[in-house]
């Protein structure tokens, strides 16, 4: 695996396998890697014949009372998990290389998806969705036509990404991959680090209460409540929201809360 750092030299070594009839697949992440992410290199692995995958932390995505500076990092670690996973070109820019003229203020994308991008995390962290369109379009554009992996436990990132993709006829197919969970329900979160003792089994009420909240269905104003009543019997959780998107074919329940210093996240799909 080789480790590149500047937009040029990746630009040059995707666009050199293309060129040579191979197929591009592509998994952009925030680092800090766990088995989710690892899956998702491994499935880019099975299905293309040349991978990348990107470490960025974007300060775009991050309000100013998050935990921008604290995100956990380990490049090291991560290098060889993604070398494990089978990526050939590993991806890790500086903010400078990402954002030449400084950090914008302003950003320069923005996607307003009505019951997607104001709802939930939307609502929760605003601007945290112009920051995620703005850094991933930016990836899409080095990257070149490919395959990109997303995981389905930042459920409305994927949405969000989906629709950029197809809005702005961006020449890359984006795949979401189930999540992946440790063998008590928990979703694999690079946040999980943050928890500690008996705030990492009150952790699992998360999942605990999508399952709860999909019982109710087809009710989702006795599925949200179910959600949040699970929350609330957890003393060390506190609730953000618990809410539902009734999609084609699908109830996706969606919820977050605060354990302890973790803000954790999840999401399941019901079919219709």
């Amino acid at each position: 695996m080789r480790v590149i750092e500047t937009i040029a030299a990746l630009r040059k070594e995707l666009d050199a396998a293309r060129a040579a009839g191979r197929t591009v697949g592509f998994v952009p992440t925030m680092g800090f890697l766990h088995d989710g992410h690892a899956a998702l290199m491994r499935r880019a692995r099975a299905e293309c014949d040349a991978v990348a995958a990107s470490i960025f932390v974007n300060p775009l995505q991050f309000g100013p009372n998050e935990d921008f500076g604290a995100y956990p990092r380990d490049l090291e670690r991560d290098s060889t998990i993604a070398s494990d996973a089978g990526v050939d070109l590993l991806f890790t820019p500086s903010v400078d290389e990402m954002y030449p003229d400084g950090v914008p203020m302003v950003t320069s994308v923005h996607v307003d998806i009505p019951g997607v991008t104001d709802v939930m995390e939307g609502a929760s962290r605003p601007g945290h969705f112009d920051g995620v369109a703005t850094v991933v379009a930016k990836l899409f554009a080095i990257a070149g036509p490919c395959r990109a992996y997303f995981g389905e436990k930042d459920f409305q990132q994927l949405l969000v990404v989906r629709r950029l993709a197809a809005d702005l006829s961006l020449p890359v197919e984006v795949v979401g991959c189930p999540t992946e969970r440790e063998a008590d329900g928990l979703a694999r979160s690079s946040r999980n680090v943050y928890l500690e003792g008996a705030q990492r089994d009150a952790a699992t009420v998360l999942s605990r209460a999508l399952h709860a909240g999909a019982g109710r269905l087809p009710d989702l104003d006795a599925a949200r409540a179910a959600m949040r009543d699970t929350v609330a019997a957890e003393p060390l959780a506190q609730i953000d929201y618990a809410d539902a998107l009734v999609l084609a074919d699908e109830v996706r329940l969606l919820i977050a809360a605060r354990v302890g210093r973790a803000r954790l996240i999840d999401n399941l799909g019901v079919p219709l």
